[in-house]
C-alpha cells in the first residue's frame, strides 16, 4: 500500500497537459483594424467616446426604455440562449467531476438452487451429489480514480469552460439583437404614424383643391380636365394611407412578439406614438479596439476557438496510456447475521493501465479532426472580426448618407411648401393656370412624403449603427449578468 501511494503521488506530480496551449490570436489587419474608424472621421454626428451599456437610453424616450427592458426579460430568443448556457454549465460540471473518483455502492440478496445434475456422479461413481439451495447476502463499495497524467481531463475542463464563455457571449449577442430590433420596431410604429399624419394632411389639402376646382367648373370658370387631374392627384395620395396603416399595425405586432406577448396584446402606449424617438446627443462609437472587445459575436468566436484548441489536447492525450486506480471492498455471507464478520470481508486494490497501442489509427484520426476543427474556428474568428469592422463602417457610411439626404429633403420640403403657397395665391388672383397649381401641389406632396420616409430611414440607420457597434453587457462578469425571467407554468 505504501509503494502504491508513493507511485501514485509521483505520477500525479509528473503529470503534464499535452497538446497546444491556447494563445489569443492576433487581430486580422493588426493595429490598423483596432484604430479609429474610417467613416467616423468624416461624420460630425458621432464622437469617439465609448458606447454606453444601455445605448437605447440615448433616445431619452421612456417608451423605448420600457419596451427594451420588457424584451430583455421575456424574449424567447434570449430564453433559448439562456437554456443553452445552463446546458454548457452542466457539461462543465460533468467535466470537473472527472477529477474526482467515481464511486458505486451495491447491495444484493440472492436465493440460489444448484441441481444435482450440475455435478454428475460423485468421483465417477453412481451416487450423485444431491441438489441444494443457498442464500447469499452481499454489499460492496467500488472506487475508480483516473490519473490525469497527460492532461486529458484538464483539457476537457478547459474546453468546457470555453463553451460556457461562448454560450454567455451568445446570450449577449441575442440581447444586442433583441434591443436593436425592439428599438427599430418601435421606431417603425412611430415613423409610419408620422407618415400617416403627413399623408392625411396632404389628403385634406388636396380635397380642398378638388372642391375648389369643382366649384370653378360648375361656375363655368374651369374645365372638366382640371377636375379629373385634381381627383387623380387626390386618389394617388389617398392610396398611400392604407399601406402606411397596415405597416404601422405590422410593426406593433412585431413589437408585441419581441416583448414576449401575442400580437393581440399590442402595446397601447406604442400604438399612440406619432413622433419618431430623437437622439439626445451624437452617437459615441469608440474605436476598432473597443468594438472588438464589445461585440459579443467576436467574443463568442474567440472563446469557441479556445475550446476547440483545448479539444486538440483531449485528442492528443488519447494517444498515451490511461492509468486508473481501482479499489473495491465488499461483504458476502450466506447468512445475514454473519455479514459483518471478518471472514465476510473481500477487497481488491490495484492500477489499471489501458492503451490503444499499437493500433492508433482511430485515435490519430480523431486528433486530425480536432486540429481541423480548431483551424476552422481560427478562420471563423478572423471572419467574424472582419465582418464586425465591415458592418460598422457600412453602418457609419449609410448613416452619414442618410443624414445628408434628410437635410436636403427638409430643405426641399420647405421650398415646395412655399412654392405651393405662392402658386395658390397666384391662382386665386388669376396669375397662374390650374395646371401650375396642381403641379405645385404634387411637388409639395412628394417633398413631404420624401422627408417623412427619410426620417424613417434615418431612424433605421441609427439602429443599424447601434446594432453594428454591439455592446451592453461586455463589462459585466458572467456570474452577475441578469438572466431572463422564466415563464410561469
Amino acid at each position: 500500500m505504501k509503494k502504491l501511494a508513493t507511485l501514485t503521488l509521483a505520477l500525479a506530480l509528473g503529470a503534464c497537459a499535452v497538446g497546444p496551449d491556447y494563445q489569443k490570436p492576433a487581430t486580422p489587419g493588426g493595429l490598423s483594424a483596432e484604430g479609429a474608424f474610417v467613416e467616423g472621421a468624416r461624420l460630425s454626428a458621432v464622437n469617439a467616446a465609448e458606447l454606453p451599456e444601455k445605448w437605447w437610453r440615448l433616445y431619452d424616450d421612456a417608451n423605448v426604455d420600457r419596451l427594451v427592458n420588457e424584451a430583455l426579460a421575456h424574449n424567447t430568443d434570449i430564453r433559448q440562449a439562456a437554456a443553452n448556457l445552463q446546458r454548457a454549465r452542466a457539461v462543465l460540471g460533468e467535466a470537473r467531476g472527472r477529477r474526482l473518483p467515481t464511486t458505486e455502492t451495491t447491495a444484493q440478496y440472492t436465493r440460489q438452487r444448484t441441481g444435482s445434475n450440475s455435478f454428475g456422479a460423485q468421483f465417477g461413481g453412481t451416487q450423485a451429489i444431491p441438489s441444494f439451495e443457498t442464500d447469499l447476502f452481499t454489499t460492496g463499495f467500488n472506487a475508480n480514480y483516473e490519473l490525469d497524467l497527460f492532461g486529458g481531463v484538464s483539457r476537457a475542463i478547459e474546453a468546457a469552460r470555453g463553451d460556457v464563455q461562448a454560450a454567455a457571449a451568445q446570450i449577449d449577442a441575442a440581447r444586442v439583437s433583441v434591443a436593436a430590433e425592439t428599438t427599430r420596431s418601435y421606431a417603425l410604429v412611430c415613423s409610419n404614424a408620422a407618415q400617416l399624419t403627413v399623408a392625411r394632411e396632404t389628403v385634406r389639402l388636396q380635397e380642398q383643391t378638388l372642391a375648389l376646382t369643382r366649384r370653378l367648373f360648375e361656375a363655368g370658370r374651369g374645365q372638366r380636365r382640371d377636375v379629373e387631374q385634381a381627383d387623380a392627384l387626390l386618389a394617388s395620395t389617398q392610396s398611400q394611407v392604407p399601406a402606411l396603416e397596415a405597416e404601422r399595425r405590422a410593426a406593433l405586432y412585431a413589437l408585441a412578439t419581441l416583448t414576449g406577448r401575442p400580437p393581440a396584446e399590442a402595446d397601447a402606449a406604442a400604438a399612440t406614438c406619432t413622433r419618431l424617438p430623437q437622439l439626445s446627443q451624437a452617437i459615441p462609437i469608440g474605436d476598432g479596439a473597443s468594438l472588438l472587445r464589445r461585440r459579443p459575436d467576436v467574443r463568442q468566436a474567440e472563446r469557441q476557438l479556445a475550446a476547440d484548441t483545448a479539444r486538440v489536447g483531449v485528442a492528443t492525450a488519447a494517444l498515451y496510456p490511461s492509468i486508473s486506480l481501482l479499489g473495491s471492498v465488499s461483504l458476502a455471507s450466506t447468512t445475514l447475521d454473519s455479514l459483518v464478520d471478518n471472514d465476510s470481508i473481500n477487497f481488491s486494490l490495484g492500477p489499471l493501465i489501458s492503451w490503444s497501442f499499437p493500433n492508433q489509427t482511430a485515435a490519430r484520426s480523431r486528433l486530425r479532426q480536432a486540429e481541423a476543427t480548431a483551424e476552422g474556428s481560427l478562420a471563423a474568428f478572423d471572419g467574424v472580426v472582419l465582418t464586425a469592422l465591415r458592418e460598422t463602417e457600412q453602418a457609419l457610411a449609410r448613416y452619414a448618407g442618410e443624414l445628408d439626404r434628410n437635410r436636403s429633403l427638409r430643405r426641399a420640403e420647405r421650398a415646395a411648401g412655399e412654392a405651393a403657397r405662392l402658386s395658390r395665391l397666384r391662382f386665386d388672383y388669376g396669375a397662374e393656370s390650374f395646371l401650375q397649381l396642381i403641379e405645385a401641389e404634387r411637388q409639395r406632396a412628394d417633398a413631404r412624403a420624401g422627408r417623412a420616409q427619410s426620417d424613417a430611414a434615418l431612424a433605421e440607420a441609427q439602429v443599424s449603427l447601434f446594432r453594428a457597434l454591439g455592446g451592453g453587457w461586455e463589462n459585466a462578469p458572467e456570474a452577475t449578468r441578469r438572466e431572463p425571467v422564466q415563464p410561469q407554468s
